[in-house]
C-alpha cells in the first residue's frame, strides 16, 4: 500500500478506523468481479494493488461515505 495515498486519503475521511472500512469494503467490490461495482473509477491502474486503487478512488472524489451517528441506531 502506497504511503503517501495513504496520508491523503486519512486527511480526507481524518479516522484511520472509518478509513480502513471504506477502503476494504472498496477493495472487496473491486475483487467481486464482474458489474459496474468491480470496476475501477480511476484511469492507470496497471501496477497498482487494490487497496491503492481504492484509495486513489477516494482520493479523486470518485465515490462517497456517509458516517452514521450513535443516535441515528436508536
Amino acid at each position: 500500500m502506497n504511503s503517501e495515498l495513504l496520508r491523503l486519503a486519512l486527511e480526507k475521511v481524518e479516522n484511520p478506523n472509518i478509513l480502513v472500512n471504506i477502503i476494504s469494503r472498496r477493495v472487496r467490490q473491486l475483487n467481486a468481479g464482474g458489474g459496474v461495482g468491480s470496476r475501477p473509477l480511476v484511469d492507470e491502474v496497471v501496477g497498482l494493488g487494490m487497496a491503492d486503487v481504492a484509495l486513489r478512488e477516494l482520493i479523486e472524489g470518485k465515490f462517497e461515505w456517509t458516517v452514521l451517528e450513535a443516535d441515528q441506531f436508536e
